[in-house]
């Protein structure tokens, strides 16, 4: 049905049932709905009918031939029998024949037979209907089956007329609401279509689907819809979340919504239906669910075998463990200490280190031996309520997510407030700035708490439902909190901070979605549209801008600083606000630095860097011995062709041992927003022909090869990418 599929449905009339349809990933269900079952297959539907009875469900069959089906061939009609006999066979006693989402247009033999569309679907359905024996469960979704498709509107549809006037009366006609998918349903618009339909409309809610953007995920209450509705439908369907853990909340309190008795039904006394109170009572049912072990398709003894196991194993077992990974991008590692040695201070906006920043700088750092981390608990009330909050419905974020972005674009608005560059601000308006970025980015370490709940939960079953939403929000908001990190540093210029300029619920994404577009490089979904890995981790990771205390550590004790100058040095030191830093429960695992404009950089470099190195490294500069301290800075400089459209450079390195790579894109999005915030309109990297690794990592997030042995390092490659 347009954005949602026949996915499994919950109808409501008199008394409450549950209604299944077969999945739409049958093949046979509409591409190839001509086609019988075979053997194989009638077996596994006779088993689904047979089971499905057995447990008070109503399995419905549905059919789509709308897609090219001849209305007028008697051959295609014969098909249609014969394909629907033979799930009748099976023991099927439910049906639905489906014509959304199709052309209007018909073919010549059908334009010549009927005088419309309307009456050539209503004649196969009719026909239908009375060669199954006329069932009580009879569906039908017209193409016109929502306000909005209607021409000209609803009351003087010609198509809906023809429903009305010609179809047989005891056949259900499906409907969406005033919308595909309805924010609400009202009275007035249900007394319209019945009225048009001359009968009662038969509600296929979407309010929960999510098949249409695979970032959203909608654990919100059933809400909208009022309980005097059900004297104006002969049913409702609810078409869930394709994630089947996901739907509890929305079928719990479409319950506690039919048990509610409709308006002056039951006297004054009688309670009313409150969206909220029926989400937190399941909310506390959930909870039990939720922290009880649970494997997809498990029975109940893989199930304690398996918690056996996690106690007594370090190393993930059956699904949980990991195939065969690339090896990670290796780097220089940062430890904390002191600043590195350097004789060139930073510039004017060169880094102070945490007095510039607010609050909530990130994970403080641990032993420097890196062990795999384990499960985190069970997840707590709060964690829940967190979970819901940030996927709630779809015209409606939670009271988090609600939050979460009226501060972000808030600081953004007014990061004059703490720009080392800006007017003297009154020091309760800073004040007000670095309090409201310590809410936002502490709601930012609960979204990545709750991402490690999840994943180290027992119940694993939500896991692999729920985990590829947690990650991509996770990440998102990792971005989010080391902008808002950097913004707090003061040195943005402003150039590019109010993001894309666009209308809320346009962009795909949810919550995350809309944070991303809330970033200067919001329209980039490169950056951030990725499946998640293979093997979730529940490790903690904080993105967060360089300071002083971060030290580049290297084994040679002779000049324990030779790494650091060579390798990140420079940039450290003449710009160290394009630097960030991605650190783990146990310490530094990355970063990654930029320049924003790559010929003053040079510049400085031959002014001031060099010279230091020089001095502080005064050995020979060739043989075995020597301590190439500047090598770089001494092959020349880049074609303008080049630093014209690309005037940024960045340097992304990661620990070996880094679990999780996702996060390696999340730090390069931090880099990409600063720079994109103050001005850049495109950046490059070198890379070695020969690291293939580095190489694709890049080109999925959109660098290009732009440069082949014109780079400084010779034999390097030169990526670049648009911002």
């Amino acid at each position: 049905m347009g954005i949602s599929n026949e996915n499994s449905s919950l109808p409501l009339s008199t008394s409450l049932s549950l209604s299944l349809s077969l999945s739409p990933h049958d093949l046979k269900h509409r591409l190839l709905w001509r086609e019988v079952y075979s053997p194989e297959e009638e077996g596994q539907l006779r088993t689904l009918v047979t089971e499905a009875r057995s447990r008070g469900v109503t399995f419905v069959y549905a059919l789509s031939p709308g897609q090219d089906i001849v209305f007028s061939s008697a051959c295609d009609l014969t098909l249609l029998k014969r394909k629907l006999k033979q799930v009748s066979d099976l023991g099927c006693e439910a049906f639905a024949i489906l014509f959304d989402d199709i052309d209007h247009s018909m073919c010549q033999a059908d334009s010549e037979a009927f005088s419309s569309f309307a009456h050539a679907q209503v004649s196969v359905a009719n026909e239908i209907y009375r060669f199954l024996g006329e069932p009580s469960v009879f569906l039908f979704c017209p193409t016109e089956y929502c306000g909005s498709l209607c021409s000209p509107c609803v009351s003087k549809s010609s198509y809906l007329q023809t429903l009305g006037a010609d179809l047989q009366p005891n056949i259900s006609v499906i409907w969406t609401g005033s919308k595909v998918i309805s924010r609400t349903l009202s009275v007035d618009c249900l007394e319209e279509v019945g009225s048009v339909l001359q009968r009662p409309p038969l509600i296929w809610d979407n309010l929960h689907a999510n098949d249409y953007d695979s970032r959203r995920l909608f654990l919100g209450p059933f809400k909208g819809r009022e309980p005097q509705l059900r004297r104006h439908l002969r049913g409702l369907l609810l078409n869930p979340n394709c994630e089947f853990e996901a739907n509890y909340i929305p079928l719990h309190t479409l319950g506690t919504w039919h048990r509610t008795p409709p308006g002056g039904e039951g006297g004054d006394d009688e309670p009313e239906y409150c969206p909220d109170s029926a989400l937190s009572e399941a909310l506390r049912d959930w909870m039990d669910e939720l922290n009880q072990p649970l494997q997809p398709g498990d029975a109940t003894a893989d199930v304690i075998a398996d918690v056996k196991r996690s106690k007594t194993a370090s190393t993930p077992d059956r699904a949980d463990r990991p195939p065969a990974q690339a090896k990670p991008l290796p780097m220089f590692p940062l430890s904390s200490g002191s600043p590195p040695t350097s004789p060139a201070k930073g510039g004017e906006n060169g880094s102070e280190g945490e007095a510039k920043r607010p609050p909530g700088e990130g994970l403080k750092h641990k032993a420097q031996g890196r062990v795999p981390c384990g499960g985190k608990g069970l997840l707590s009330e709060a964690q829940v309520r967190l979970l819901v909050g940030l996927h709630y419905l779809p015209h409606e974020h939670g009271p988090a997510a609600q939050r979460l972005l009226q501060d972000l674009t808030w600081l953004k608005s007014n990061c004059h407030l703490v720009s080392l560059n800006g007017k003297k601000t009154a020091q309760q308006k800073v004040e007000e700035w670095r309090g409201r970025a310590s809410r936002l980015m502490a709601l930012c370490e609960d979204i990545a708490e709750l991402h490690c709940s999840v994943v180290g939960g027992v119940n694993r079953a939500v896991l692999y439902d729920l985990y590829p939403y947690v990650w991509d929000l996770r990440n998102t908001a990792l971005v989010a909190k080391a902008f808002v990190c950097w913004l707090g540093c003061g040195t943005t210029t402003g150039a590019e901070l109010l993001g894309v300029d666009s209308e809320p619920w346009v962009f795909k994404g949810g919550v995350s979605g809309e944070v991303q577009m809330l970033l200067p490089i919001g329209s980039s979904t490169e950056l951030f549209t990725h499946p998640p890995p293979l093997f979730p981790t529940s490790r903690l990771y904080n993105v967060r801008p360089y300071h002083s205390k971060d030290k580049v550590s290297h084994s040679n004790s002779t000049h324990p600083d030779v790494t650091g100058d060579r390798c990140l040095g420079a940039c450290l030191a003449l710009c160290p606000e394009y630097s960030f830093v991605l650190e783990d429960e146990l310490g530094v695992c990355g970063c990654v630095t930029g320049v924003q404009d790559v010929r003053a950089f040079i510049k400085r470099c031959h002014a001031t860097w060099m010279p230091a190195m020089r001095d502080k490294y005064p050995g020979p500069r060739t043989g075995p011995s020597a301590l190439p301290a500047h090598t770089q800075e001494d092959q020349g400089e880049y074609p303008d062709s080049l630093l014209h459209h690309f005037p940024s450079q960045l340097r992304l390195d990661a620990l070996p041992q880094l679990v999780d790579a996702s996060v390696s894109r999340t730090l390069l999005t931090a880099l990409l927003a600063a720079l994109k915030a103050n001005g850049s309109q495109g950046v490059f990297c070198e890379v070695q022909p020969t690291d293939r690794q580095r190489m694709e990592f890049l080109t999925k997030l959109g660098f290009l090869e732009i440069l082949r042995g014109e780079a400084r390092s010779r034999e390097g490659v030169v990526l670049g990418r648009l911002l």
